[in-house]
């Protein structure tokens, strides 16, 4: 239990570490002084290689160097093994996807606050200051998330309790999108994190779940700004819930294409670690 404990501290710690300077000082700062162009993504992105050396133990304490590279697990990886890691990570997606419309049948999932633009600020800017706040998220919250925090757990408890211990925290520390429905989202966000921790866990790598982490922070905040609905709303009106329907053919439907995916993902996972393993051989 004390691994659990100082490994979701620990993890916290990092990502505060690298998310605050941009989320509380820089973008912020940005919105009100010269809108007009992104200045604050070249401080942050000196600042995040700064950090990127830092918690991969190239910079720092020689002594904590080694535990500190080991935490964040950022591994290379074969140009073979990133296709078929990105690709696994894709039909993971596609999972969560199907998981989305099973759970607008159950539930009414809530909505979000919009992203808007600051007066004076071009769409082009916003968009770029967009980019960057998800590359922020990509790199911090899988350094915390499945870099820091699940490699411990993992290690002690095996990958199911790290998936459920690290896609709680993530949910929770996730509710200010929707303060009130927070407990009725955590199975979306374990779900997201067991798509990240599994890749994680098949390459023994983050760089994976990183690339794709940023990549849909890009699409999930860009729909955000343009339709107003967060990525869990995928219809622009609520469905109705089987409770006034009644199990029907498309709730039965959804629910065997999400079991399907959930277990070609597994599958592919699985494909990806043993790829691994035949490389390192």
């Amino acid at each position: 239990m004390t691994t659990v404990v100082f490994a979701v501290f620990t993890g916290i710690i990092v990502l505060l570490a690298g998310s605050l300077p941009w989320g509380a000082l820089l973008a912020a700062a940005n919105m009100r002084i010269a809108p007009v162009a992104p200045w604050a993504i070249l401080p942050m992105a000196a600042y995040l290689f700064c950090y990127w050396k830092f918690v991969g133990g190239r910079w720092g304490s020689k002594s904590t160097a080694n535990l500190r590279r080991a935490n964040l697990r950022a591994n290379s990886l074969s140009a073979d093994l990133w296709g078929a890691s990105l690709a696994a990570g894709m039909l993971g997606f596609a999972a969560i996807v199907a998981m989305l419309i099973l759970m607008s049948r159950l539930v009414n999932l809530p909505g979000s606050a919009a992203l808007t633009a600051p007066p004076g600020m071009p769409p082009i800017t916003f968009f770029v200051l967009l980019v960057m706040s998800s590359i922020v998220a990509g790199i911090t919250e899988e350094a915390a998330f499945r870099g820091y925090m699940q490699g411990p757990i993992e290690r002690g408890y095996g990958l199911v309790a790290a998936i459920l211990v690290n896609g709680t925290a993530f949910g929770l520390l996730h509710f200010p999108n929707h303060p009130t429905e927070v407990l009725m989202m955590l199975p979306y966000y374990i779900a997201v994190a067991a798509v990240y921790s599994g890749l994680t866990w098949a390459t023994n790598s983050i760089l994976p779940a990183l690339v794709l982490h940023s990549g849909g922070d890009v699409w999930s905040l860009g729909r955000l700004w343009l339709s107003g609905r967060p990525e869990w709303q995928l219809q622009s009106e609520p469905v109705a819930v089987i409770w006034q329907t009644g199990v029907d053919e498309g709730f039965v439907i959804s629910a065997v294409v999400f079991v399907a995916l959930a277990a070609l993902t597994a599958w592919a996972y699985a494909g990806v670690r043993r790829l691994r393993s035949q490389q390192h051989e």
